[in-house]
């Protein structure tokens, strides 16, 4: 069918009458920049342009509320991103209710006022884009929500020096004041706990490095990933350092379970290379602490 019989089937199985189906069909055409191609066969269309066409099978009927079951998942890359513009836009317009499904967080992040955060069925969170990315309720939307993924770090929580740490490892960071004082953490001292720390939090300036002196650590550079306007630093923190070929002959067992991955963000000015050593800090005013065995979040 051409787009334009495409559009009006659905107004035409109600026996709805020509003039009305033209109108419609023409407006939603309109609002969707696809009035060119009315005349057209679904061979003549590109991916994008025959979900356009879908759309406005959708639009004529003026529903009140749109159900989309991941429309883009089809799609390349460039096209997913023009039509999350799109659908953007004709929410705008039509101020209806777009219930929309998937499995990619980035459209969920960029195209929704509301996400409904699922797990095996069941409702973990339901908030707007920027609280679920700053105030997780648990461990699965911390990590489902970000890209590259929150960082985990299995750790425990002591009270000592007058202040709160983190430990793992050889390694112990320092909480600001205003963390380790939270009543929330009261029961937690001396136990394990998960720490989330989202990548752009760790920092490998000189200055930030300084800044946050009490919370900084040295971190083997794993692999560097350019992006353009910015580095991931895949790291590794506790990192164990054996002659593998040594290890290997005496038939050594080696324990890298203390070993600590992490993900940074950071600036495409970073000096940092792979196979390089290098001192890091970690923003502790942004870190999440999970309990270890509930995964729900104790503190932001």
């Amino acid at each position: 069918m051409t787009g334009f019989v495409n559009m009006a089937f659905g107004l035409k199985l109600r026996k709805v009458p020509k003039e009305t189906i033209k109108r419609k069909v023409e407006e939603a055409a309109r609002i969707l920049d696809i009035s060119h191609l009315l005349d057209r066969f679904p061979k003549a269309l590109s991916g994008g342009q025959k979900q356009r066409v879908a759309l406005g099978r959708a639009i004529v009927r003026d529903p009140q509320v749109f159900l989309l079951d991941e429309p883009l998942s089809n799609l390349d890359a460039k096209l997913r991103a023009s039509m999350r513009t799109e659908i953007t836009k004709l929410h705008h317009k039509l101020g209806a209710t777009f219930i929309y499904v998937t499995h990619d967080q980035v459209e969920a992040m960029t195209m929704a006022t509301r996400i409904v955060v699922m797990k095996d069925g069941i409702i973990q969170q339901v908030d707007s884009p920027q609280n679920l990315y700053d105030y997780p309720v648990n461990k699965f939307v911390a990590g489902f929500i970000g890209t590259p993924q929150m960082n985990f770090i299995d750790c425990t929580l002591e009270k000592k020096d007058g202040g709160a740490y983190l430990t793992f490892g050889d390694i112990s960071i320092k909480l600001p004041e205003g963390k380790a004082n939270a009543p929330e953490l009261k029961d937690y001292f001396g136990k394990q706990v998960i720490a989330g720390v989202r990548p752009e939090c760790i920092h490998d300036t000189p200055a930030q490095v300084e800044a946050n002196k009490e919370a900084s650590f040295e971190a083997y550079v794993d692999v560097t990933e350019l992006m353009g306007a910015e580095i991931y630093l895949y790291l590794i923190a506790n990192r164990v350092v054996v002659d593998e070929e040594l290890a290997s002959k005496k038939n050594m067992v080696i324990d890298k379970s203390v070993e600590q991955k992490l993900i940074a963000r950071v600036s495409p000015r970073s000096t940092a290379r792979t196979g390089d050593t290098i001192r890091i800090a970690i923003d502790t005013e942004r870190v999440h602490l999970f309990d270890k065995e509930t995964e729900k979040c104790i503190i932001h």
